[in-house]
């Protein structure tokens, strides 16, 4: 019987490993160019297959709330963005077991869709007693393709204008619903950290608070805008969202803007996500009992 090696732990994995698969993963750098340089560490003893089963996700253990789990409901909810693609669709989690309104939090993706680990997320903020809701920005396209690969490719293909258009709707939509109360939150990851912090540029009293998981400001010229306040979570290892921090800190206290930041020391890009060995569980757990604080605080 062939035997199959198992993907290497956080640990084993050579850091430049982790940078080489962040260019990937956010079109720096080429398949081929990624898998060849992966290629080369074989002289340190590391197979390609047993990197890549590393450092690409397993949705399959990641799951931490069962969309079975009666204290919360899952469904899907269209919405309208007639400055965007015409109409969006989301994921929808809200608490079980009461009528009364609960506070709206809109959680969004990364690079790649409404993938497994971001649904996970909306069902841990219901569990925490928000009524959270996910867009897939791939919606006009037929949606998360259930590949990360395919899914960064459809991503990159949509118009940004229309995708920044689609969020800004589908806050709107969470905040009006009549599930929810006035008080509405955003937490991003990734990519969906820069559209926490669009939106809280672009989007004048859309948010009452923002967590930005290691996500790039908005333009320079939104960011005068910005009265929401900010969470927001670095990693230490991110040497390329980190980079543009000093300036963004710069503008937010020049606004004298409510925010605070912590930095992750070790950690690489994308720690919260447990589908990885990115993943760093005392520093997702950290971050995430930070981030639930922070909305309670501003939210509730």
């Amino acid at each position: 019987m062939k035997q199959v090696r198992k993907p290497y732990s956080k640990h084993s994995i050579p850091q430049q490993a982790f940078d080489w698969y962040d260019d990937y993963a956010h079109g720096r750098m080429d398949r081929r160019t990624f898998l060849s340089r992966l290629a080369t560490l074989s002289v340190m003893g590391f197979s390609v297959p047993s990197l890549l089963g590393g450092l690409t996700p397993d949705y399959a253990q990641a799951e931490q709330v069962s969309f079975n789990d009666p204290a919360i409901k899952a469904s899907f909810q269209i919405f309208p963005s007639p400055s965007g693609h015409g109409e969006g669709r989301g994921y929808w989690v809200a608490p079980t077991g009461t009528t009364e309104t609960r506070p709206g939090v809109l959680v969004v993706h990364e690079n790649r869709g409404l993938n497994p680990y971001i649904k996970d997320v909306a069902r841990r903020l219901a569990k925490a007693g928000f009524v959270a809701f996910a867009p897939d920005a791939l919606y006009p396209v037929g949606g998360y393709p259930g590949n990360d690969d395919a899914g960064r490719d459809l991503q990159r293909n949509l118009s940004r204008h229309k995708i920044e258009a689609d969020f800004l709707a589908a806050a709107s939509f969470l905040k009006g619903h009549s599930a929810t109360t006035s008080k509405t939150g955003a937490v991003g990851f990734c990519f969906g950290g820069y559209m926490v912090n669009y939106l809280v540029a672009a989007g004048k009293n859309l948010l009452d608070a923002g967590v930005v998981f290691y996500g790039t400001p908005a333009a320079e010229e939104l960011q005068n805008n910005i009265n929401t306040p900010l969470l927001i979570h670095l990693a230490g290892l991110d040497e390329r969202v980190n980079s543009s921090w000093p300036s963004y800190e710069s503008k937010l206290r020049q606004l004298k803007a409510d925010f605070e930041m912590h930095e992750y020391e070790g950690a690489n890009h994308g720690f919260h996500n447990d589908s990885t060995a990115r993943y760093s569980p005392g520093d997702a757990e950290l971050a995430w009992q930070r981030t639930l604080a922070f909305f309670d605080r501003h939210l509730r």
